[in-house]
């Protein structure tokens, strides 16, 4: 081997990278201590960058393309070396390619549920998941921040370095964007894609990274906001609060347990007042001047109640449903009386609550009885 042979071996070239992997995103070419050969030849393939590192100082970065290394090609590593204008000498310099392709179908999650600020709960915690594409468009930040010195950075390393910066990203995007949990939960595609201006210029400026697209498959809350949500969505389907009582009221009596299952205390009270504005309707307002203030000087004493205290055909009629109070006064005799009729089942009512109400019928039927 004559000296220019041996020599020959001792400089770099060409340097390429032939990448058959699928996940690889920065590679470190193997010098083996050579020097590169001012004039040597770079191959840099579509969908990859070169990025040269002297003495742990970044200099001139390379796209697709074959570059011929020499002085005046290379101006930052030029500069770095400090080499006069027309020298011509070999060099040592680690060169690291870097894949800029898309890399798709990347999954992302919260490990932990974050918290957020929400115009509807307040302050909610939320977990997340879902994927994105991602590409490197600034290969010195993404060597300096997610790669470091690896000679060797695959996809799957990424992930693990990237999931919680990531995640981080995200929510600061989402408590910028003030968009609502509701929201987020029913429109994810929508929501991923609002968020996607908001995330690159981050991404891009911390780790030299920027999503194509980012996917929320699934956002969940605590089970306690999410019966608040079944909550809310009952009272919008209930719609009017009248009628779902009338419903609660019907379905109690249908069952004969007085509305005694849950809320049914809730739903007495509700049947309670029903009945009580339907009384004020029908019977012209007795029970409201009941309750009307007593006057300065007391009404003379009523006439006694005649023989047969139902009222005559041309008098005002009964209400439908009275109270035992107002039975007493109609059949002329004591409250305690109409309580006992009740009770012994002479004369029918429905016992509401701890409230009777009897039918005009009812009153009827006992008088013939």
């Amino acid at each position: 081997m004559g000296l220019m042979d041996y020599l020959r071996t001792q400089f770099l070239e060409i340097i390429q990278w032939e990448d058959d992997s699928r996940d690889t995103l920065s590679w470190r070419f193997p010098d083996q201590d050579k020097e590169i050969k001012n004039g040597a030849q770079l191959i840099v393939r579509e969908s990859q960058a070169a990025q040269f590192v002297h003495l742990g100082q970044f200099a001139d970065t390379f796209g697709p393309g074959k570059h011929t290394l020499a002085t005046q090609n290379i101006p930052i590593l030029s500069t770095i070396l400090g080499w006069k204008f027309g020298f011509e000498s070999p060099f040592k310099c680690d060169v690291y390619y870097v894949n800029t392709r898309l890399f798709t179908g990347n999954k992302w999650g919260t490990s932990n549920p974050v918290m957020l600020r929400d115009p509807d709960f307040g302050i909610v915690r939320a977990r997340a998941f879902g994927t994105y594409d991602f590409k490197v468009v600034d290969v010195p930040v993404f060597l300096r921040e997610v790669a470091g010195t690896d000679h060797h950075f695959r996809l799957d390393e990424f992930q693990d370095t990237m999931r919680s910066r990531l995640v981080s990203a995200f929510t600061e995007a989402l408590a910028a964007s003030r968009i609502p949990v509701l929201d987020v939960a029913s429109r994810h595609g929508e929501v991923g894609g609002a968020l996607l201006p908001v995330l690159n210029p981050v991404l891009r400026q911390r780790y030299g990274l920027e999503l194509a697209s980012f996917i929320i498959e699934n956002v969940s809350v605590p089970p306690e906001v999410e019966q608040a949500i079944d909550k809310r969505s009952s009272m919008a389907a209930i719609g009017n609060l009248n009628d779902y009582v009338k419903l609660q009221m019907a379905e109690g009596i249908a069952k004969g347990d007085g509305g005694g299952g849950p809320g049914g205390q809730v739903t007495q009270f509700a049947m309670g007042m029903a009945l009580a504005n339907q009384m004020l309707q029908q019977s012209g307002g007795i029970l409201a001047q009941a309750t009307q203030p007593a006057a300065p000087n007391p009404p003379p004493t009523p006439p006694p109640l005649p023989a047969n205290p139902l009222p005559s055909s041309g008098s005002a009629p009964l209400p439908e449903l009275l109270a035992p109070a107002d039975a007493a006064q109609v059949l002329g005799v004591a409250e305690a009386d109409i309580l006992q009729a009740l009770s012994d089942g002479s004369l029918k009512g429905k016992k509401i609550g701890s409230a009777w109400r009897i039918t005009r019928a009812a009153i009827d039927e006992f008088l013939r009885s």
